[in-house]
């Protein structure tokens, strides 16, 4: 598959290096075509892996993949184009997290999402809201959390969906530990966990761990 990973931040790259593991090709986009981090990322990765403008990377992709800053998302996808992401799949992975006074603050919040906003600016892109829940090494590394640990899915594509648990499963999450929320609108519950998934790190000390959710019988 080619994929578009927008964002040269950790959890982009990081998207982006696991992709090029599976043997994918990835065009790591930005704001401008020489950005130094971008292209040293396709230097030092696999010669399936390019830099180029948020634009470029989403033409030629077949999945996009959303990993700027939450509250840039529209912005980073507005210059990808929306020619570019109508009838793809989009995943956004994204978190509208700012600090204030040292403290987290989420924009939207409650009765919006970034989700719900990019598939509102893109109706015809296949939005499907996932992976924001972890730390960008357990997003493609679920092993490195013991347990049998879930991850969320959320959109109002059922097909896209689908195609986004396949490839959550190259990651290495198991389709029964990836569960479906429902449409896009469950994007407000999942970005809403960030400032308990925080607390947590500080009192645990790290960032690998995740939530198990179990069902009785």
């Amino acid at each position: 598959m080619r994929y578009a990973v927008l964002g040269t931040g950790e959890v982009g790259r990081t998207l982006g290096g696991r992709l090029l593991e599976l043997g994918h090709e990835v065009t790591l986009g930005s704001r401008v075509k020489d950005n130094p981090v971008a292209l040293e990322w396709a230097t030092a990765s696999a010669e399936r892996a390019r830099a180029s403008t948020f634009a470029e990377a989403a033409a030629s992709a077949e999945v996009v993949i959303n990993a700027v800053g939450g509250r840039v998302a529209l912005d980073a996808l507005r210059a990808a184009g929306a020619e570019h992401l109508d009838g793809k799949v989009v995943v956004d992975v994204c978190n509208p997290l700012a600090f204030e006074d040292g403290q987290p603050r989420l924009d939207p919040v409650e009765s919006d999402s970034v989700g719900e906003q990019i598939q509102r600016t893109f109706p015809h892109a296949r939005v499907v809201k996932t992976l924001n829940t972890v730390n960008c090494q357990v997003m493609v590394d679920p092993g490195r959390v013991p347990g049998a640990h879930h991850l969320f899915v959320c959109g109002e594509d059922a097909g896209a969906k689908k195609q986004v648990t396949a490839l959550l499963g190259e990651f290495g999450w198991p389709a029964e530990r990836v569960l479906d929320l429902g449409g896009i609108q469950a994007a407000r519950a999942t970005e809403m966990y960030l400032p308990l998934w925080l607390a947590m790190m500080r009192q645990l000390g790290t960032a690998d761990f995740n939530i198990e959710v179990r069902r009785a019988d």
